[in-house]
């Protein structure tokens, strides 16, 4: 199943969808911040980013420093969970694509998987 994690009020995002829609592949959107990944969900994503959770989390986020999660930043289960508990500190939008994922950041990321 394709899928794009996505944020519809954020700009790469929203550009992101817009390159999917141009490419004609099926795919599913899902609002990560009202449907948040589980930690199953998370793990099969790093493995497909080929990148730890500490490497696709926005350390600048609000809630990633509220909550001193830089304290838990090499611990991959913790952090899971926090990626759960706190889903705006998901670097935003994933794309998976056949298996393959990326981070469309920039949005043209996503022609690498298609």
């Amino acid at each position: 199943m394709n899928i794009i994690y996505h944020n519809p009020n954020w700009g790469k995002s929203r550009k992101s969808v817009e390159i999917l829609e141009n490419s004609g592949i099926d795919y599913n959107i899902i609002k990560y911040l009202v449907d948040t990944p589980s930690k199953e969900q998370i793990k099969n994503i790093a493995k497909m980013l080929n990148l730890r959770p500490k490497e696709f989390i926005r350390k600048g986020e609000k809630d990633f420093k509220e909550n001193n999660l830089a304290s838990i930043i090499d611990n991959d289960e913790l952090l899971i969970e926090k990626m759960i508990e706190f889903p705006k500190i998901i670097e935003r939008p994933i794309i998976i694509i056949e298996g393959k994922a990326v981070i469309g950041r920039p949005p043209e990321n996503i022609l690498e998987i298609l």
